[in-house]
Formats: structure tokens, C-alpha cells, sequence
């Protein structure tokens, strides 16, 4: 019997199942979007949505320095691409600043061929177009460019 169990397992072992979790989280935030199975879609989406709300905390005013850090070091423990942690606190956290929730939608595709799994699309609701998402990556390495130059 399966009763009272939290984790999907998703057939792989905690640190399998953990690398993946944190490896699709990574791709959704830097793509806005991912192509994937259903059952893999409904957990990434609890977690994505968890790492939002978590940045969106260090929007209020009343946010002390310390409980800004915290969140922030609480993020990093899952995500360890820094300029994704930049994004997230400073461009997807914004956009989401009046919503409650909600921030990632799943849409259903057909069925892969090889092996008739469900394989569903999980986007971000607000999410900015491929040449929007290049033009911020092409401005981001000029910057690098930049400040390689006056090191």
C-alpha cells in the first residue's frame, strides 16, 4: 500500500531523482520552458513554483537584509547557476509580483511513439520569447565582455 507517501519517485534513487528535479527547475528558468513527461512536469512544477514564491519574498519592503540573504542562500542550495539566481530575484520574480501562485502551466502533448509515454510542456505563464530570452543573453556576455576588460 502507498499510503501517506509524499515523494514521487519517478523510478530513479534520492540523488538521481534530486540531480533531475534541479537540472529541469535550471532549464525551465533559463528556457521559460521545457518539453517533458507528465508524472516529471507535476513534480518540477511544485518545486519551480516553491523557488518563486521564495524569491518573491525579498520584494516586500519590510524584508530584513538578513531574511534577504537567507532566501537567497535557501535558493542557492537548489540552483547553482548564479546569473539564474540574478534572473530569478531580479526579472521573474518581479513579473510575478501580484500573482498568487499559478506561475508555471503544464499543456498536454500527444504521446512520444517510442514508448507511448505522456509527454507534456511545462512553461512559465508570463513567459518572454525565444528572441527576447537572446537579446538578454547577448547583452549579459557583453557586460562580461566588459568587465573582463578593466580586470
Amino acid at each position: 500500500m502507498n499510503k501517506r507517501n509524499k515523494v514521487k519517485k519517478l523510478n530513479r534513487n534520492k540523488a538521481h531523482r534530486k540531480a533531475m528535479i534541479n537540472n529541469m527547475i535550471l532549464s525551465l528558468l533559463k528556457y521559460e520552458r521545457i518539453e517533458t513527461t507528465l508524472a516529471r512536469a507535476k513534480v518540477v512544477r511544485s518545486f519551480a513554483e516553491k523557488l518563486i514564491t521564495r524569491a518573491k519574498k525579498n520584494l516586500s519592503p519590510d524584508t530584513k537584509p538578513e531574511q534577504a540573504l537567507h532566501n537567497k542562500r535557501e535558493v542557492m542550495k537548489t540552483l547553482k547557476d548564479r546569473d539564474l539566481i540574478v534572473k530569478l530575484f531580479e526579472d521573474i520574480a518581479v513579473r510575478y509580483k501580484e500573482r498568487n501562485g499559478g506561475y508555471t502551466r503544464i499543456l498536454k502533448l500527444i504521446n512520444r511513439a517510442s514508448d507511448n509515454s505522456e509527454v507534456a510542456l511545462l512553461e512559465l505563464v508570463d513567459r518572454k520569447t525565444l528572441q527576447e530570452l537572446r537579446a538578454e543573453a547577448a547583452e549579459r556576455n557583453e557586460k562580461r565582455a566588459e568587465v573582463a576588460k578593466t580586470k
